[in-house]
């Protein structure tokens, strides 16, 4: 009788990263909205934080737990400027993941691990940037840019990033042209808990519609006032329609996106001072940031 043939390196190392997967898959949930399929996992007991760009804007909201259970399942706060939203389910299972903010470095074997009706969903790949804090197209503060290199399914986005010592580092979300991004466990943790106490994030508002416009005689970019809210802090301020805004706090204006991007949670309830020219003529206002309204 032949003798078993030893396990080779190359099949631990397979065991191994199913394992990983298989771990991992525990505490991810399949997260089916109106139209849209995609993944989540498990914060805290009974809440799950999930892709909010992969999320409808209503209609109701249910979650395939591991092994295929449906439950259903209420929307806690969602923040479009950092792709997190959170759900509540009224299970306490499966268990919460604890993320982990150890740094990562380009070249990092990883995996994402999302769930298709139940069922684990993995891509396999490695870290291909990892820089520093940035600001998402929509204005939110993300605490490190980590890029990878795999192919993800778009029912994976929403699920969980993890090095193949188990530890799950953030969210896989798409950036732009499908780019697989990593919301990372810091601006998790900062966003999720904020949207359990308010269920929102809130952001600075101007009450203004802006429109860029290049500056006569000049190379520099100011923004023309379109609209006026009248109920909002621009009106307050005694800002008009028509009037041209060139400069914030002394900083020349570098167009509407920057602008409208640095109106963070921070921003609520400060002052800031505009240079205007309205027909023609040089003028100054102070305008207080207010909470942006909810709709």
């Amino acid at each position: 009788m032949s003798k078993p043939t030893p396990a080779i390196p190359l099949q631990q190392l397979s065991d191994a990263l199913t394992d990983v997967v298989a771990r991992a898959a525990q505490s991810v949930v399949a997260v089916h909205s109106t139209r849209a399929r995609s993944s989540g996992f498990v914060w805290r007991s009974g809440l799950i934080v999930t892709a909010d760009e992969a999320l409808d804007d209503e209609g109701d909201i249910t979650v395939a737990l591991p092994g295929g259970e449906i439950a259903a399942a209420n929307l806690v706060g969602r923040d479009p400027t950092t792709d997190v939203a959170l759900l509540r389910i009224d299970h306490t299972n499966p268990p919460p993941v604890t993320l982990e903010s150890a740094s990562v470095a380009a070249g990092t074997l990883v995996w994402a691990v999302g769930s298709q009706h139940g069922a684990a969903l993995a891509a396999f790949g490695a870290v291909s940037f990892v820089g520093g804090a940035w600001r998402s197209f929509r204005g939110g503060e993300i605490d490190v840019r980590i890029e990878l290199d795999l192919t993800l399914r778009r029912a994976g986005e929403g699920g969980l990033a993890l090095d193949v010592s188990s530890r799950p580092f953030g969210m896989v979300v798409f950036g732009p042209r499908r780019q697989v991004l990593v919301i990372p466990a810091a601006t998790i943790e900062r966003v999720a808990a904020t949207l359990v106490t308010h269920g929102r994030v809130a952001r600075g508002y101007l009450g203004l519609g802006l429109q860029p416009t290049k500056l006569d005689g000049d190379d520099g970019i100011g923004v023309m006032v379109m609209s006026v809210d009248p109920n909002g802090p621009g009106a307050a301020a005694g800002v008009r329609q028509g009037d041209l805004i060139i400069k914030w706090n002394d900083q020349q204006i570098q167009g509407v996106r920057v602008l409208l991007r640095a109106l963070g949670p921070d921003t609520e309830g400060s002052t800031v001072k505009l240079a205007l020219r309205r027909g023609g003529e040089a003028a100054e206002t102070h305008l207080t940031i207010r909470e942006r309204p909810e709709n």
